[in-house]
Parts: structure tokens; C-alpha cells; sequence
């Protein structure tokens, strides 16, 4: 895949943009030591999700409060910790291209706003002006109800806009939602079947459809 064309460019940051794996993995598997969780069971079923809402998953018997209470716990943790946090090859470039193009782009997360301007800065990706974050939405990934919110505030039918995604939850949300997509990295499901992929920017053009 070399090139695609779309009039908006929508993308997940954890995992498609910004590489966060070894803070993410440290912060969940020590959690999991204190709640007795499954480490490999929880990382999983995390990826692409919002916190509180694998929270609630494997602690089911847990008040909205104490959910909320453990998730904003996370939170502080993780924006502590920008060390080997980096792009995916080529993102920052290909953001930056986008825009000098004039492209309309947003970035869609299931991070809280300032753990994912944190993460961006950290890897040196440029914050769009549209920036959908947890607190934004009542429903999370896999619900595509981000993606129509982002493709809504960039004045964009949502059936003109691509979304790059590289998990389960996020490629749910991206199908779900109308969206060309297409697959960052190497996840494989039945939801990714037949859907182009990229492993990094490095080698991709955008044309923006006016």
C-alpha cells in the first residue's frame, strides 16, 4: 500500500501513531498484581479500550466510584512515564505532510486528552486541532460513536474519511462506523480480512479529496 485517498484522515494513537507499549505494559501488569488479575488476559482484552471499561470487565463487583477512582490512578501513573515512548516509523512526517496539504485529520483515542497529548509530544507526532479523547464520548471503542464525532467536527461525511487503527476494539469501532480503514501493524482477526495494511508511514502518500 503506497497510496490513499480520502477527504478526512482519521487515526487511533496508542499502537498507530505512538508506540507506548513498555509503559502501558508496566502500569497494567502491576495492577494486575495488586488486584490478582491475569497480566496476558487483561493486556489483551485492554488494547484500544478505555481504562474504566477493562476495569469494570475484570472487576466486575467494583462501584462506579471505585472504577473510577482505580482508572484516574492509571491515569496519573502513565503521564509520569513518557520514557522510550516513540512514533511509528514515519507518522510524524506523514502527519505533517497531511497538513501542509491541508487535509482535515483527527486523532480518535480511548486515552484521556492530556495522557494522549503527552504520549504525542513525547514521540514528537503534531496534535491535530480535532482530538477525540475518552471524556469526549459516552461510549468507547468498540462503539464507533468517536469516529462519527471526529468525522461530525471535521465537517466530513463519514463515508469520506479513513481511519488507520491497529487493534480489535479500534478496528471494530472504524468498521462500525462507515469508514474506509485501514490496518496499522500486524493484528490479525476476522474483522481485518480483506482490509489494506501498513506497518509504518514510511513509504505512504496521501491524496486529499477536496
Amino acid at each position: 500500500m503506497h497510496e490513499i485517498e480520502a477527504a478526512g484522515f482519521l487515526f487511533d494513537m496508542d499502537g498507530t501513531l505512538v508506540d507506548s507499549t513498555a509503559v502501558v505494559e508496566h502500569v497494567w501488569t502491576e495492577f494486575c498484581r495488586r488486584h490478582g488479575l491475569d497480566p496476558v488476559e487483561l493486556l489483551a482484552f485492554a488494547h484500544g479500550r478505555q481504562a474504566g471499561d477493562t476495569i469494570a470487565h475484570f472487576l466486575p463487583r467494583l462501584t462506579d466510584a471505585e472504577r473510577a477512582e482505580l482508572a484516574t490512578g492509571l491515569v496519573a501513573e502513565e503521564l509520569t512515564r513518557t520514557d522510550g515512548i516513540v512514533e511509528i516509523p514515519g507518522a510524524a512526517a506523514f502527519l505533517t505532510a497531511l497538513a501542509d496539504d491541508g487535509a482535515k485529520i483527527a486523532v480518535v483515542t480511548s486515552a484521556p486528552r492530556d495522557l494522549a497529548v503527552t504520549r504525542m509530544r513525547a514521540a514528537g507526532v503534531p496534535v491535530p486541532a480535532v482530538l477525540v479523547a475518552a471524556e469526549d464520548v459516552e461510549r468507547g471503542k468498540p462503539d464507533p460513536l468517536g469516529y462519527l464525532l471526529a468525522a461530525e467536527r471535521l465537517g466530513v461525511p463519514i463515508g469520506e474519511c479513513v481511519v488507520f487503527e491497529d487493534a480489535e476494539a479500534g478496528l471494530t469501532a472504524a468498521v462500525a462506523s462507515g469508514a474506509q480503514v485501514v490496518v496499522v501493524g500486524g493484528h490479525e482477526s476476522g474483522i481485518t480480512a480483506g482490509l489494506p495494511r501498513l506497518h509504518d508511514y514510511a513509504d505512504l502518500t496521501a491524496v486529499v479529496a477536496r
